[in-house]
């Protein structure tokens, strides 16, 4: 099976200087009530599969992370990571019930890799959940202003996410155009 995942050729990638000059353009607000309507999309489907209390990781969280205060305020423990504002590496070494990443994956240059060290951070049965904007076709890919933004250099198909489910071992919920949840199957007992 074609993944349909669609890449910039590196040659048009940003610099790391380059990407944070434009991350830091972002006005993302911790009390932005629209921001945090924006990420509702994500948080309130991955908020109906937890537990009472629950351990995950916000991949991407960028300088305010919004998406992680909601889950904290929901009861959850969070971790944080972010290339550029929280890079403390050892919370990918550490095992989580849920980890999100929201419109972060569009960002990444190696994007299988990473997608794999994130499903090994998710325990057994827990929840790996990503929030982008999918092409559909590519009419549509031409006219399509989500690809004019400097710092995307991938952009996933809904088969990219099929593919990757199959491939990881996990089973593939689409919430939304733009929300996906993966659940990694539980440890058989032997």
């Amino acid at each position: 099976m074609n993944c349909q995942l669609v890449c910039v050729p590196s040659d048009y990638w940003l610099s790391s200087s380059q990407e944070r000059v434009e991350y830091d353009l972002h006005e993302n607000d911790l009390s932005d009530a629209g921001y945090r309507r924006f990420l509702s999309r994500i948080f309130n489907p991955v908020q109906r599969l937890l537990p009472g209390s629950a351990s995950g990781l916000d991949f991407g969280c960028g300088p305010a992370p919004a998406l992680a205060d909601m889950f904290s305020s929901a009861g959850h423990s969070m971790a944080l990571y972010d290339k550029f504002y929280a890079d403390d590496k050892s919370v990918l070494e550490a095992s989580y019930d849920f980890v999100t990443a929201s419109e972060v994956v569009e960002h990444l240059q190696q994007p299988k890799d990473t997608l794999i060290q994130l499903w090994q951070c998710v325990r057994p049965g827990g929840y790996l959940a990503i929030m982008t904007k999918r092409w559909i076709s590519q009419e549509r890919f031409a006219n399509w202003h989500y690809k004019n933004d400097p710092t995307h250099v991938v952009f996933f198909h809904l088969v990219t996410f099929m593919w990757l489910a199959a491939h990881l071992n996990g089973r593939l919920t689409v919430w939304s155009d733009d929300v996906v949840i993966m659940r990694k199957p539980l440890a058989s007992i032997e």
